[in-house]
């Protein structure tokens, strides 16, 4: 089973993918690292503040293959970012989809507004964030919103965090 975790920033992927190590024992791939190795080798002129659409054209092409790889070999995996494009599905023949598990992280505009302190205390709950500063009660309302929006116009399995942060998925 392939488990695809996507969202906006600060919505809890590595998080709910960390849970799902635990509990499940699948191993998860964080895009971020592989764009991180990527950029760092040198093997991309790339950057961290490159635009997501960018990252996300350069980075897709490889994780899509690394799933195709671990359906091929009946393997777990868990692969969370927010470099999985809407509309991935079409990359995929119906026998790759059969073993493939969407999921988008989304919180509420009333959520983010209530809970931002919240927000910001948890960022560093699995990875640390070095520079955090730019995450502003601004920014996590127009990402959020942005992929609220897209989630909806491409039918995506959403999980929306509104009243309380309690995401969990049953595989």
């Amino acid at each position: 089973m392939i488990v695809l975790i996507t969202g906006a920033s600060h919505t809890g992927k590595t998080l709910l993918s960390q849970k799902l190590l635990e509990k499940y024992k699948y191993p998860y791939l964080s895009i971020d690292h592989l764009k991180m190795g990527l950029i760092r080798s040198g093997n991309t002129k790339l950057t961290p503040m490159s635009d997501d659409a960018e990252l996300t054209a350069y980075l897709w092409p490889i994780v899509r293959e690394m799933i195709k790889t671990a359906v091929e070999n009946d393997q777990n995996l868990v692969v969370e970012g927010c470099y999985i494009p809407f509309g991935w599905e079409k990359d995929f023949e119906s026998d790759y989809l059969e073993n493939i598990k969407y999921y988008c992280l989304v919180m509420s505009e009333d959520y983010i507004k209530t809970h931002f302190s919240d927000i910001k205390k948890h960022a560093s709950a699995i990875e640390n964030r070095m520079d955090d500063d730019w995450c502003t009660i601004e920014s996590v309302l127009e990402d959020n919103a942005h992929f609220r929006a897209l989630a909806k116009k491409h039918n995506a399995n959403c999980i929306l965090i509104d009243d309380k942060y309690e995401v969990d998925i049953d595989l």
